[in-house]
């Protein structure tokens, strides 16, 4: 059996010569000799029936979103479009059809986090806690501050005397359910004590939430960017003291759930002794090494992109006597289309509201997607034999990351890869790598077969079969792959598009993040990957002497087909895994454009 425990070499060439050994004895990259191993159970086709909860709750602690939408969902909040009309920028209006707000009806979260305790049925605490200090934050605060029990899924049973309820069947009765399903809600991040922010502590859902600091429940603080808010309104009506508070406005504020390192298992469920924590997302230190962090060269926040300001004054409350600047619209943009699509075709059974306007937010998503890479093509050159039928068409594709982090970024499930059609002068296709399939699955890509397998980096292209996937694939301490975010020790492989002015060597030996932080895989012997961007070369045989059209599109993928399939291999035992196939399986949205380019070449 293969083993393989991470540490921080002093020479990255002695790193990449270990994990070349190691990676090699494992298997690496290579194609599945059996493509049905893996092939999931049938599925049954069973859906959720989750209740809606009552988000209009003013509980010791928090209160629920609807509780501000009551002034903050305002029929004068908005900005005038370059058409003249007017366009709604109402907080709870744009934050409600977001992943943020809907981070606890998510059913691929769902099916994951039943999935890691039914490997790791040892872990069940630990899952529980960490699962849910991210994704259902104000119940898990609550639970924290009263000593209440708090579990996503029911255990036990009432015949046996042992039943303790999980959030997923309890109803708007129940104070934890209804705190739970507010998602990711106001009154979690705008209470946010930003004391510990940018420092380890605070991250992987370490966020402090002090509350009151006197025994008056309107003392409980609403941290806002605004340096002299309106204080009594709030006070008087929902028991909240607005006051300044520009922490909320650094990227820190959002490392403390999107910087997440977690103490490695072994296959078994076992702690590791000694081993260095898993980087499992590192966005905030992408950003941190990139010329988007402070004083670099294109400084941007987190929210600067994900919630863009306003470039008008708008009245940011009803009540309020003038309109503000810098607004920052609550969309929370991102890219998980496919995900808002579920939402939306399957609002009643994930107890979401079917009246939102998911497909809004989908086209504000998509449209935000496309400005985070761009692709270049340049002039191709054909190399022919003297005598021959054929000749080689030979064209660089360049890609350039336009995010402060790398793209894609977060967890391992999501894939950028390269689609290249060469067709010939009649229209025909002459080449293509990268075809997606209806189910999702990419035409030769070697862990839609088998996903315990992985596709390598590629610097040439040469065949079909080959395709250019930016990804991560976790390891497991044994150095096999893993799908469990539990069980990943290390990256074999993360070619990732690094942001500008990342530099790969340096980032990978920074000792300030875990081993794991950094670019691993043949990317790292790659001279042309680096610092914001990738030149790949592909060399198609084409037929003598004609004329060719090169298309390159740039796409995202949120969800990658061999990933689900190992998912899926747990329908059988578990319902919301496969509530989750029913509904991923019935949705026709598999990926996004993100850009493309076209060059006729002779």
């Amino acid at each position: 059996m293969c083993s393989i425990f991470r540490i921080r070499p002093l020479q990255l060439s002695a790193l990449l010569l270990v994990l070349s050994a190691l990676l090699t004895a494992c298997g690496g990259d290579g194609d599945s000799s059996d493509p049905n191993r893996f092939t999931p159970p049938q599925p049954r086709n069973t859906l959720p029936d989750l209740n809606t909860s009552d988000a209009t709750f003013n509980g010791d602690h928090h209160a629920g979103s609807e509780t501000c939408d009551a002034c903050h969902n305002y029929d004068e909040m908005v900005v005038e479009t370059e058409s003249g009309a007017s366009r709604d920028v109402s907080i709870g209006t744009a934050w409600e059809t977001s992943t943020m707000a809907n981070s606890t009806r998510d059913p691929y979260w769902h099916a994951v986090f039943a999935a890691e305790l039914y490997d790791f049925p040892n872990l069940e605490e630990t899952i529980n806690d960490k699962c849910m200090v991210c994704h259902a934050p104000m119940a898990h605060d609550l639970a924290a501050k009263t000593g209440m029990d708090l579990r996503l899924f029911d255990k036990g049973s009432v015949e046996q005397g042992d039943y303790q309820q999980g959030l997923y069947t309890m109803d708007d009765t129940n104070e934890l359910f209804n705190h739970g399903m507010d998602g990711v809600s106001c009154t979690l991040c705008h209470q946010m004590d930003g004391t510990n922010f940018g420092t380890q502590e605070s991250m992987t859902g370490g966020y402090v939430i002090n509350g009151s600091p006197t025994a008056d429940k309107a003392d409980r603080p609403a941290y806002g960017q605004y340096s002299d808010p309106i204080v009594g309104y709030m006070r008087n009506n929902v028991e909240f003291l607005a006051q300044h508070g520009p922490h909320i406005s650094m990227s820190e504020s959002c490392a403390t759930c999107h910087n997440l390192n977690i103490e490695p298992v072994d296959p078994q469920g076992n702690p590791i002794e000694g081993a260095p924590l898993f980087a499992e997302q590192a966005i905030f230190s992408e950003w941190l090494v990139s010329d988007y962090a402070v004083g670099g060269s294109k400084e941007a926040s987190c929210q600067a992109c994900h919630m863009p300001v306003q470039d008008q004054d708008v009245f940011i409350g009803q009540g309020a006597d003038m309109k503000r600047p810098d607004f920052a619209e609550h969309t929370f943009l991102g890219a998980n289309t496919v995900m808002q699509d579920m939402f939306s075709n399957y609002a009643e059974e994930l107890g979401i509201d079917p009246e939102l306007d998911f497909q809004s937010s989908i086209v504000r998503n998509r449209e935000f997607l496309k400005g985070s890479a761009s692709i270049t093509l340049s002039q191709g050159t054909i190399d022919a034999p003297e005598v021959s039928e054929m000749e080689t068409l030979s064209f660089d594709v360049t890609i350039e990351n336009l995010t402060g982090h790398k793209l894609p970024a977060g967890y391992h499930s999501r894939r950028v890869y390269l689609h290249v059609q060469v067709l010939d002068q009649n229209n025909q296709l002459i080449f293509e790598s990268g075809r997606l399939n209806a189910d999702g699955s990419i035409v030769g890509l070697a862990e839609d077969l088998d996903p315990f397998v992985w596709e390598p980096h590629y610097d040439v292209i040469t065949s079909e079969d080959q395709v250019q996937v930016y990804q991560a694939v976790v390891g497991n301490s044994e150095g096999s792959r893993t799908h469990s975010l539990l069980a990943g020790s290390f990256y074999l492989k993360d070619n990732r598009l690094t942001p500008s002015g990342y530099d790969k060597v340096a980032a990978t030996e920074d000792t300030r993040f875990p081993p794991s932080f950094g670019t691993f895989g043949a990317a790292m012997d790659d001279d042309d990957f680096n610092n914001g961007s990738d030149v790949v070369t592909y060399q198609v045989e084409v037929p003598a002497n004609g004329i060719y059209t090169v298309v390159v599109a740039l796409r995202y993928q949120p969800l990658n087909f061999g990933h689900l399939q190992e998912l899926f291999t747990r329908g059988d035992a578990l319902d919301v895994v496969d509530n989750f196939r029913t509904m991923f399986n019935a949705t026709q949205l598999r990926d996004e454009f993100i850009d493309t380019a076209t060059q006729i070449m002779q």
